[in-house]
């Protein structure tokens, strides 16, 4: 038997035409509503949150001729690695392999390069059609959800190597949630697209991605599946905001206060998941990356308004003090060990570059141009400003922005990836439009 937010959910995603606008609408509303009681309830529970500063007001308007190039460099990496016989892209230039994450943010690079003016409406159907008639064949984990990650020119499963996985390695809550939110613009600003991207949702047991309330994930361990919690602060509300959307029930993981604490870096108290490696086995990355995407997609709701702050301001502030452009992200680097997860705080320490399995490489720690980009449409101010100055060159005009700089010898990090290049594309649209959930529900 199906679940009644399953068959919310089913009648949600049929809808049609004219009634995806009004769903939409229904569904944003929701979200803010919950949101706001969860605001009210947090001011009397044990964690206090002391507000610092007014909630963020957004300023919109036309495009610069200056915030076009750059559009036009970052869809370049797009051009150069779209795979036509799947309508997948690339995660990172040249390697033939994505996630869902990654998907997610080419899908909302295409619908912002499309808006910008640097798509035309053929080939931004085309696309879409494609990658979509890929999601509705492509192989799932275990025939429930998609796999962690996907070779692009065939759409078949592999590890995280890129090599072919017959039975895949697993399924991501997190990631899933990030393609949720271009569905869901597509819902609600391309109608015809509704009805492919309902028979795909159908394919997907998404009422697996949750468990009593909150996020969790399948990983296949020695050929048995392990279902473990997935996200820590930041990550864990945001992707929730996502698939609350799809009305799955994830409102314990929407919820900031049982794991909640703070720590002290440069004067200003900074939030963080009191679970960490040490005492959950995973790491509790604190860093710009879930912060400035909601703030982009969904114009943060009052405690990620004030979170997402604090996490600007420390960075800031370390510049202040130490005289080090500090824009700290996680980001693709072009050596070993290629992913680093560069935090303010991690594991009981501030400012460590890790990878996911908490090895340290402080000396690999960049200066992210998509952090530096979000920061400063997000909050313009001469700090931010001056971020834009320090990266606002580092491209490659024929395959698209670098992912940063390295700190320490100051030498350009020339890895080129999709998630920098999306980030950008997105930021430039927010310039246009403001928070582009809160857009994709604006009737115009």
């Amino acid at each position: 038997m199906k679940s009644k937010w399953r068959v919310f959910r089913e009648n949600v995603v049929y809808a049609r035409n004219h009634i995806a606008f009004i769903v939409g609408l229904i569904l944003a509303f929701s979200l803010i509503y919950h949101l706001t009681r969860l605001d009210e309830s947090l001011k009397m529970e044990r964690v206090h949150v002391k507000i610092t500063h007014p909630p963020a007001k957004f300023t919109t308007g036309n495009l610069t001729p200056e915030d076009l190039k750059i559009a036009k460099i970052a869809w370049k990496y797009f051009e150069n690695n779209y795979q036509p016989s799947t309508g997948l892209v690339n995660s990172v230039d040249g390697f033939h392999s994505t996630t869902l994450w990654d998907t997610g943010n080419y899908l909302l690079a295409l619908i912002s390069a499309h808006e910008i003016g640097i798509v035309s409406d053929e080939e931004f159907r085309k696309r879409i059609d494609k990658l979509l008639t890929t999601f509705y064949t492509m192989p799932l984990f275990e025939g429930k959800l998609p796999n962690k990650s996907y070779d692009t020119l065939t759409g078949k499963m592999t590890d995280y190597e890129g090599h072919l996985s017959e039975k895949g390695i697993g399924w991501s809550a997190i990631d899933i949630g990030r393609i949720s939110i271009p569905l869901f613009i597509l819902l609600n600003r391309y109608p015809e697209f509704t009805e492919k991207i309902h028979k795909i949702l159908q394919r997907w047991d998404l009422d697996a991605l949750a468990k009593n309330g909150v996020l969790v994930s399948g990983k296949l361990k020695n050929g048995k599946l392990q279902i473990l919690q997935e996200g820590r602060l930041g990550y864990e509300q945001f992707a929730a905001k996502m698939l609350f959307m799809l009305s799955l029930d994830v409102i314990k993981s929407l919820d900031y206060r049982e794991h909640l604490s703070f720590t002290k870096i440069f004067g200003i108290d900074i939030p963080y998941d009191v679970r960490d490696l040490k005492n959950s086995g995973a790491n509790n990355y604190v860093l710009s990356e879930p912060y400035m995407l909601d703030g982009l997609e969904f114009g943060w709701d009052f405690y990620s308004s004030e979170f997402a702050y604090r996490i600007y301001k420390v960075q800031e502030k370390r510049f202040k003090e130490t005289g080090i452009p500090t824009a700290v992200t996680e980001d693709h680097i072009d050596q070993p060990p290629w992913f680093i997860y560069n935090c303010i705080f991690v594991n009981g320490k501030p400012w460590q570059a890790i990878t996911d399995k908490g090895e340290v490489h402080n000396d690999l720690r960049t200066l992210s141009t998509k952090a530096a980009f979000a920061w400063y449409v997000l909050y313009p101010n001469d700090y931010t400003r001056f971020l834009y100055e320090k990266i606002k060159n580092n491209y490659n005009p024929e395959k698209g922005w670098y992912a940063g700089i390295y700190e320490k010898s100051g030498r350009i990090n020339k890895s080129i990836n999709i998630n920098t290049n999306a980030i950008v594309l997105e930021s430039i649209f927010f310039k246009k439009v403001g928070p582009l959930v809160i857009w994709a529900t604006r009737k115009e």
